[in-house]
């Protein structure tokens, strides 16, 4: 690899001392050095630098990482790609790179109990949150339970705005909420207030077609439906629940 210029040096220190909130020497630190003779230590003065940066981010990586709630253990290591059909297991490998994340896209996982939908929902997290980004998992219900306290504490509008705070919220197995009027009116309005604004990546049990369930109200299911596949990306795990297919393998 070719080593860096003298100007490259120069541009990725001042780039490096802005990020860490440090102007004057983002603007001082290359030029002084260089008017005093001293080139050769644009490098070594680099290399400090981008050490600083790597352990910046790694704390970081591991504040959002706990803040995330993620299931410990369930990453794109731990995933058994193999099973999964090659379109969909191509789906998740450009959803890792969070590409999705600047265009407020969701993600829509539907599938049968045990096909491995939370699993690669929480891989897609896990990605995330090393690169740097906000990410939040958790069951459907609960939140939903916690949306519907704050409402009644008169701070609901408080609530949206902290999880407005999470680039990617990823809430899993949306067919449990237990679909009373005042559950059904918070989760739709988290739905409104994240659209075209911020992604959401939502497990499935159940199919659209089966989401009046969730929703009873028919005007009420297709405007959600609505919000959430404007801008999508689609994820069907079309395959056998882990437990069928360990029977089957027993059976041979």
């Amino acid at each position: 690899m070719t080593a860096p210029s003298t100007a490259e040096l120069k541009e990725e220190l001042g780039r490096l001392a802005t990020s860490f909130r440090l102007p004057t020497i983002s603007k001082e630190l290359a030029p002084r050095l260089l008017d005093a003779g001293h080139e050769d230590a644009l490098t070594l003065v680099h290399e400090v630098f981008v050490a600083e940066a790597d352990d910046r981010l790694e704390r970081r990586v591991e504040r959002l990482r706990q803040q995330s709630r993620l299931p410990h253990g369930k990453t794109f290591d731990t995933l058994d790609d193999k099973r999964l059909p090659r379109p969909l297991a191509g789906k998740l490998q450009k959803l890792r790179t969070g590409d999705f994340l600047d265009n407020a896209i969701n993600v829509l996982a539907f599938g049968l109990p045990g096909t491995g939908k939370t699993h690669a929902a929480a891989a897609v997290g896990h990605a995330l949150v090393a690169q740097g980004h906000r990410v939040l998992f958790t069951p459907a219900y609960k939140l939903v339970q916690d949306l519907l306290a704050a409402k009644r504490d008169l701070a609901l509008p408080k609530a949206l705005r902290k999880l407005d705070a999470y680039e990617l919220l990823i809430l899993d197995d949306i067919g449990y909420v237990q679909q009373d009027a005042d559950e059904i009116e918070v989760l739709f309005t988290l739905m409104a207030e994240r659209y075209e604004r911020r992604s959401m990546l939502i497990t499935s049990n159940l199919v659209f077609s089966e989401w009046d369930q969730i929703f009873k109200n028919p005007m009420t299911t297709a405007a959600a439906v609505d919000r959430l596949v404007h801008h999508s990306v689609i994820l069907e795990f079309d395959v056998d629940s882990f437990r069928t297919a360990k029977k089957r393998r027993a059976s041979k």
